[in-house]
C-alpha cells in the first residue's frame, strides 16, 4: 500500500472545501460514510494513496427524518440503527429488508444504504428498492445542493454522477400514501451474504377499491446499473396487481434487462429469474398495501 491520509471534517462546508482543495491540487480523495469495502478494494484493484475523508461526524450525514410529507435517511447512518428503527420498518418494509442483506451483522454497524449507493455495483442491493421508493440523491458540492433522481445516479459499473469536490448528503423519500407497500426480493447462489444474481424492488399503491393507482418497479444486478422499469410499473397500473397483470410485469422486467454471462448465471438465466422476482415482490408489495 502507498501513503493514506486521513481527514474527519466536522461540517458540510468544511468537507466540500477539502475536497475541493483536494481536487485543485491533484490529490486523490475517496469518501467514507460506512467505510466497509474500503480495504477489501484496496487489497483488490486499488491501493493507490489517497486522503480517506471520514464524513460521518457530519450531522447532515447522520439525520433520520420521518415527517408526514417525506422521509430524509443520511447517507452515513448505519444500517443497524436502520433496521431497529420500528416506524422505518412500517413505512418502508422492503427498502429496510434491503439494507438489511448488506454483509452480516458485524457490517452491518457500519455499512449504510448511501455508501452502498456511491459504490455503484450493478448488484447494490439498496439500489432497486430505493428506485421502488422514488428515492432522491441530495448533494453538496462547492455551488450549494442539488437532487438526482437515485436510477440516474449510478452512471456505470463503480461510477456515479458525484464530482470530485461533492458528497452525497443521504437520501430524500416521499413519505408512502396510505394502501402503499414495498418489497425488495433477490436472488443468491448462497443462502446469505452472497452477491445478487438478479434484483428486484416493487412498490405499489391502491385506491378504496383495490385498484392500483400508481407502481414503480428496479431491477439489479441485471446490466451496468439498477434500472427503473416505467413498463412494469405501467403493466400494474389499473389493475388489481392480479395474476395477469403480476405477469405481465415480469415480462417487462425480463425486456429491460440486460445482463451478462458469467460464472454467476447465464444471460437468459438472468432475465427469467429478474423477472419472477418482480412477481413475488409486487405480490408481497400488494399484501403490504392491503393491510
Amino acid at each position: 500500500m502507498g501513503a493514506y491520509e486521513y481527514a474527519a471534517p466536522k461540517s458540510v462546508e468544511d468537507a466540500v472545501r477539502l475536497l475541493d482543495e483536494a481536487d485543485r491540487d491533484g490529490i486523490r480523495t475517496q469518501i467514507l460514510a460506512g467505510g466497509t469495502d474500503v480495504l477489501v478494494q484496496m487489497r483488490s484493484v486499488d491501493n493507490q494513496p489517497r486522503t480517506l475523508v471520514d464524513i460521518k461526524q457530519i450531522a447532515e450525514t447522520q439525520r433520520l427524518d420521518i415527517g408526514s410529507d417525506g422521509i430524509f435517511i443520511g447517507a452515513a447512518i448505519p444500517s443497524a440503527e436502520l433496521n431497529e428503527n420500528a416506524e422505518l420498518k412500517s413505512i418502508l418494509p422492503g427498502l429496510i429488508e434491503a439494507a438489511d442483506l448488506i454483509g452480516s451483522t458485524q457490517i452491518q454497524g457500519r455499512a449504510s444504504i448511501g455508501g452502498n449507493l456511491c459504490n455503484s455495483s450493478p448488484a447494490g442491493d439498496t439500489i432497486p428498492a430505493l428506485i421502488a421508493n422514488a428515492a432522491v440523491c441530495v448533494i453538496a458540492g462547492p455551488n450549494g445542493q442539488r437532487e438526482v433522481a437515485v436510477e440516474e445516479f449510478v452512471t456505470g459499473v463503480g461510477q456515479n454522477c458525484l464530482e470530485a469536490n461533492e458528497i452525497l448528503l443521504g437520501l430524500s423519500i416521499p413519505r408512502p400514501s396510505d394502501r402503499t407497500g414495498d418489497a425488495y426480493l433477490r436472488f443468491i447462489p448462497r443462502t446469505e451474504m452472497d452477491i445478487a444474481v438478479a434484483g428486484a424492488g416493487v412498490s405499489v399503491t391502491l385506491d378504496g377499491d383495490g385498484n392500483c393507482t400508481a407502481a414503480r418497479v428496479g431491477i439489479g444486478a441485471v446490466a451496468i446499473t439498477a434500472l427503473n422499469v416505467p413498463e412494469a410499473a405501467s403493466a400494474l397500473v389499473g389493475s388489481k396487481v392480479d395474476a395477469s397483470a403480476l405477469e405481465a410485469a415480469a415480462e417487462a422486467c425480463s425486456n429491460a434487462a440486460k445482463p451478462i454471462t458469467d460464472k454467476r448465471g447465464t444471460v437468459e438465466y438472468r432475465k427469467k429469474v429478474v423477472g419472477v422476482l418482480c412477481k413475488r415482490a409486487g405480490a408481497i408489495a400488494l399484501e403490504r398495501a392491503i393491510s
